[in-house]
């Protein structure tokens, strides 16, 4: 899934979301258009189905070694786990989480995190759970 057009101007594509409504813009003229009217920000279940639909879309997974693939299981277990959840309120695992995910790079930006501390706890948490 490419850059959308702008739902302003129907004219440019668009490079900015709207941070109530999430509508794609081009500008800060478009924004300031668009501003004009009341928007509202999706409900809940919109918002989380239309993040993981873009996330999924716009990067495409890549599987080099089919080995590191979690297993359902794994994943249902690192999602009821209270360990890692109260990790992932770190500030610093959050920044480095951020910083990955935004990077054009990410597999750099991964081995860099590797090298911090909050990151090479957390990561030992999820191995923990994962392989009881």
């Amino acid at each position: 899934m490419g850059p959308k057009q702008c739902q302003v101007c129907n004219e440019a594509q668009s490079k900015y979301k709207c941070p109530s409504c999430y509508v794609p813009y081009c500008s800060l003229a478009c924004f300031k258009n668009h501003k004009e009217f009341p928007c509202e920000k999706p409900s809940a279940q919109e918002d989380k189905t239309t993040a993981v639909s873009e996330s999924l879309v716009e990067k495409p997974l890549i599987v080099d070694e089919p080995i590191v693939v979690l297993q359902k299981h794994q994943l249902d277990a690192i999602v009821s786990s209270n360990e890692i959840r109260d990790a992932l309120n770190n500030k610093a695992l959050q920044e480095l989480v951020c910083s990955i995910n935004c990077s054009p790079n990410p597999e750099n930006e991964l081995d860099k995190a590797m090298a911090e501390e909050a990151f090479h706890l957390f990561t030992d948490k999820i191995l923990s759970t994962i392989n009881p």
